[in-house]
């Protein structure tokens, strides 16, 4: 659990680096996904998904 607990709290941190950093260039970032299409964004996702599953394979191997 603190293991857990610890990788949580880093995901949190590298989350909140682009809002702290760059808060006016996120802000037209996100503007230019709400264009995308959701398929689009349902891609990245399962991606994003599939990537971190594969990390997370090799890291407890």
């Amino acid at each position: 659990m603190d293991y857990f607990l610890c990788v949580l709290g880093m995901v949190f941190i590298i989350e909140g680096l682009p809002y702290f950093i760059f808060p006016e260039k996120l802000k037209l970032y996100l503007l230019k996904i709400m264009a995308l299409p959701d398929s689009t964004l349902r891609g990245i996702g399962v991606a994003a998904i599939v990537l971190g599953l594969i990390l997370l394979y090799f890291g407890r191997r």
